[in-house]
């Protein structure tokens, strides 16, 4: 785990917050988000409140166990991270405290936030297949992922990734558990070789030929086609891009959001946090910078290679709904060998 202000180790130590603390302008983040591009999100907030911000980065599992660890004591205000089957288990181990907010209700779509969090900004599941090789009406939906014609085809990362089992959540919403794990089953027999890696390396893989389709979060592609690096750029070349279920219920997307703690010493602090993230301005640190959309509409961006994927119809699916299916996405997925 990655300590970024001894401020909040000092904190986290003490008996419980004191009464000044809770008056300090300061927010103690907790964050499995790891964008360098956020540093500039995070310092722009400071400067516009003179609320300075504590941060610890580390990865989902750990900083949910601290915060569990720490209790009534935790010093944590806000806790943030991707996807929303992550942000389910924060709610469903009831860390979060519900935030009344106007701005936010009014800011952000109904189907991209629940009572305790929120989704600052979306990212889409596509299909991604070697232009050489593959004929894109053959992949227009996720369901062609398991037919005949990709057999030996495909590449993809582990089933048990959050990312995967969101979009395995969302299938069982539209399709109905059955035919969900007949569709597991089916991509399992398409594999080209035994899940691994990343989304960056599923894509690679397609571009060298080691699998002809695979599925990745845009967020991954864009990086590649803004990288300095030749190689990445030239990998790119090779690789066309689909959004799937256009006719049907819609491109799965996923979420980077966040929720105020129930014991967070900075209530105050943490609801400007938040509303905050729901600006114009953050919006656009969060597109300009890692590549995601904004959920706010009309938020201005400027990321060319963002917006040369194109306009696509997204699954509307509310994010609460679609966490709720990921422990049965995962069960299927291992009755189907995807592991």
């Amino acid at each position: 785990m990655k300590l970024i202000q001894p401020a909040l180790l000092l904190l986290s130590l003490s008996v419980g917050p004191a009464p000044a603390l809770a008056q300090e302008k300061v927010l103690n983040l907790y964050s499995a988000r790891h964008y360098q591009t956020d540093e500039a999100l995070y310092a722009n907030f400071t400067r516009q409140t003179g609320i300075r911000i504590n941060r610890i980065e580390g990865k989902e599992d750990e900083l949910l166990e601290r915060i569990k660890n720490e209790g009534a004591n935790s010093p944590a205000d806000v806790f943030i991270t991707v996807d929303a089957a992550r942000l389910a288990q924060a709610d469903a181990l009831g860390l979060f405290a519900p935030v009344k907010s106007r701005l936010l209700e009014e800011r952000i779509p109904d189907h991209l936030r629940t009572l305790d969090w929120f989704s600052f900004s979306t990212r889409a599941r596509v299909i991604i297949h070697n232009k050489a090789m593959v004929n894109a009406a053959d992949v227009q939906n996720y369901e062609d992922l398991a037919g005949p014609k990709m057999k030996g085809r495909i590449c993809v990362r582990s089933g048990s990734h959050p990312y995967n089992l969101s979009l395995g959540s969302a299938l069982i919403h539209h399709l109905g558990e059955q035919k969900t794990e007949e569709w597991a089953r089916g991509l399992v027999a398409n594999f080209a070789r035994t899940p691994k890696g990343g989304d960056t390396d599923q894509i690679k893989a397609v571009a060298a030929g080691e699998c002809d389709v695979s599925i990745s979060n845009t967020y991954y592609i864009v990086r590649l086609m803004r990288s300095d690096k030749a190689d990445d750029r030239k990998t790119m070349e090779k690789i066309g891009v689909v959004w799937p279920n256009q006719k049907s219920f819609g491109t799965h997307i996923n979420i980077s959001g966040g929720g105020m703690l129930k014991t967070a010493p900075h209530k105050d602090a943490a609801v400007k946090f938040l509303e905050y993230l729901a600006s114009d301005e953050a919006q656009a640190y969060f597109a300009n910078g890692n590549n995601e959309w904004p959920v706010v509409k009309g938020a201005v961006t400027k990321n060319p290679e963002l917006e040369s994927l194109g306009k696509f119809k997204a699954d509307t699916l509310n994010v609460g709904t679609l966490s709720k299916n990921t422990a049965q996405a995962q069960k299927i997925f291992d009755r189907a060998g995807w592991r």
